[in-house]
């Protein structure tokens, strides 16, 4: 159940994507709008006592005529870097109507304004008012929330939070650093590595990036020999020499870095030859936030295929007169997938059998599948960092 994605997009791409899940598993079944959540979980997203209402923000948007009725919810009006990526969501949003989805989906933009407990709010109303599907929210601790809420006819949830780990029908979109860390282990392992060590930020995540990682070694009959979480107040150097008194020459160490830059820990690795001959380094997407440095070199990283916006970017640069980038393409392949569900399984068609098919799905992030506990996969290509720039060492593989 892939697209080719030198096929030119258009509803008939995205139905042939969404038939077979269709036909395999049917569709959502009857409900009412009084069962998508529990009364409780309501209340629970009612505004807070003593928290300020946001300011102004966008009015409501509507998009398309189609039977399907989409809800996105977007920080349109929140300031600087938030909202600016807001606004090339739903740039991305209009593309894909157009494309896809005029005809097939009636999409609902509300802004969040950034605001966590009014994205909650919104989010909450969009569920309980008929919505098929709900894109976003951008917020984190409003997907979070969403994803702790309980309904029996919940429509599903495609969050556009970063480093969200999602929730059963709350789907986590974008790529996470403990995804990018487990891809890259993985393709180490399956080289023949079996000994590993992931260097984590300490804090909640910490869980999730060890159980993501080991997951990951487990299919090649590779292991986590240790995982070492640091703060910003543990000198890396202190991290490094725990690893050298723990860990006997691992094959590799992974290291994630979160918001921080991760050349601290590199130069205390490099103080230690790594990497080596014998032992490799695995850096994250989270790296690439950062200026590269000749410290990155040598290192590997699995991270999205840039080449496979291809088939958006021109469009959009054309319609916007700006360049793509990674929230445009999700937004893009969200809405698309939802246009394609309802042009192969009509409005009703949206249930988490469909957004589940282990077969996955192909979009401009390339191809991608949501697991029932509501993390996502992706098939990234591996490359390793050389003279400042990424060389492709193993492409993507073609499906799961």
């Amino acid at each position: 159940m892939v697209c080719d994605r030198k096929v030119h997009h258009g509803p008939r791409t995205w139905a042939v994507a969404c038939a077979l899940a269709v036909a395999l598993f049917g569709c959502q079944s009857g409900g009412s709008v009084s069962d998508a959540l529990d009364p409780a979980a309501v209340a629970a997203g009612a505004q807070q006592p003593g928290v300020a209402a946001p300011g102004p923000g966008q009015a409501t948007q509507t998009l398309g005529t189609g039977p399907a009725r989409i809800a996105m919810l977007l920080p349109l009006s929140a300031p600087g870097s938030v909202g600016e990526n807001g606004r090339k969501m739903l740039d991305a949003a209009k593309l894909a109507m157009t494309d896809l989805g005029n005809p097939l989906l009636t999409l609902t933009v509300e802004d969040t304004r950034g605001d966590a407990t009014y994205s909650q709010q919104l989010a909450v109303k969009a569920i309980t008012s008929g919505a098929k599907a709900v894109i976003g929210p951008t917020e984190l601790p409003a997907a979070q929330h969403v994803a702790k809420l309980s309904g029996s006819n919940r429509p599903v949830v495609l969050a556009l939070a970063d480093n969200f780990a999602g929730g059963p029908g709350v789907y986590a979109v974008c790529l996470t650093e403990a995804d990018s860390a487990a891809a890259g282990a993985g393709a180490i392992a399956a080289k023949g590595g079996k000994k590993f060590v992931l260097l984590v930020p300490a804090g909640a995540s910490a869980d999730i990036f060890e159980k993501r990682v080991a997951n990951s070694l487990s299919v090649y009959g590779a292991a986590l020999a240790i995982t070492i979480p640091y703060t910003s107040a543990d000198s890396a150097a202190k991290a490094v020499a725990d690893m050298g008194s723990l860990v006997d020459a691992p094959d590799a160490v992974i290291v994630a870095s979160g918001d921080s830059n991760p050349s601290p820990i590199l130069i205390a690795l490099k103080a230690k030859g790594i990497p080596g001959k014998s032992t490799s380094v695995v850096g994250t997407n989270r790296w690439l936030d950062h200026p590269t440095s000749p410290l990155f070199e040598g290192a590997y990283i699995a991270t999205l295929d840039q080449h496979e916006t291809g088939p958006i970017s021109d469009r959009f640069k054309a319609t916007f007169n700006y360049q793509a980038d990674v929230n445009v393409a999700y937004a893009y392949d969200m809405v698309a997938l939802t246009a394609g569900i309802a042009s192969a399984a009509g409005p009703n068609g949206f249930n988490r059998q469909v957004f589940e098919n282990p077969n996955g799905f192909r979009g401009s992030t390339g191809l991608f599948r949501f697991r029932a506990d509501g993390s996502s996969e992706r098939s990234m290509p591996f490359y390793r960092i050389e003279k400042g720039a990424l060389k492709l060492v193993a492409k993507s593989t073609p499906s799961f």
